[in-house]
């Protein structure tokens, strides 16, 4: 009795298995069900609202294209260069607005073009830490990124920093300003204020 009971297990799982893959195999021969998607690269930020802007690289895929499937700098005038479609207005948009415009143009040439954009470098979007600090260079702006957020990033202070006299140099209609910092206060939770959202192309010098 217990080999019969054993030997209709195996014949189950034998089945449930083989159902297993076929439905696999029919789910693979569909191929991607969206026409239109973004796949942001692991470094750049999930936000479906970033718009592409000058020197960010995007990657172009165009499914069951690999002729047309590469990976483009976006140039200082803001557009891409394509196979077929030469150059396209990339910066401003959103990835998917731009997925959807480079479909749109491809359908003169491929039948049914499926079109991912993926953002793999933000080059437009950078603030800069100089002065006392362990890593001076240039950062990705992260959205909402604070000054203490910046300076975390940098990897400390060196011991000769003044870090009550911190500044932010930023340009506004032209002209450059200069917003202090003081370190001290702001993790002390006083003048909160001064911890403002960075905008790309802050430079943060700590003396």
């Amino acid at each position: 009795m217990k080999k019969i009971f054993a030997m209709i297990l195996l014949v189950c799982f034998i089945a449930d298995t083989a159902q297993a893959e076929r439905d696999s195999r029919a789910n693979q021969s569909k191929g991607p069900k969206a026409q239109v998607s973004v796949a942001p690269d692991q470094n750049v930020p999930n936000d479906p609202a970033y718009k592409i802007g000058p020197q960010d690289v995007l990657k172009v895929d165009v499914w069951k294209e690999d002729q047309l499937t590469r990976t483009v700098p976006v140039r200082p005038d803001g557009k891409i260069t394509l196979p077929l479609l030469n150059d396209v207005q990339a910066a401003g948009l959103t990835p998917m607005d731009l997925a959807g415009i480079i479909r749109d143009e491809l359908k003169n040439y491929v039948n049914n073009p499926q079109v991912t954009v993926s953002v793999t470098e933000i080059n437009s979007r950078r603030i800069y830490v100089t002065g006392e600090v362990v890593k001076a260079g240039t950062y990705p702006l992260l959205p909402q990124m604070t000054v203490l957020q910046a300076l975390s990033s940098s990897g400390g202070f060196t011991q000769f920093a003044r870090i009550k006299n911190i500044h932010i140099l930023r340009t506004v209609n032209g002209q450059r300003v200069k917003l202090p910092f003081n370190y001290k206060e702001a993790i002390n939770g006083k003048n909160p204020e001064q911890d403002i959202e960075l905008r790309p192309g802050d430079v943060i010098v700590v003396p």
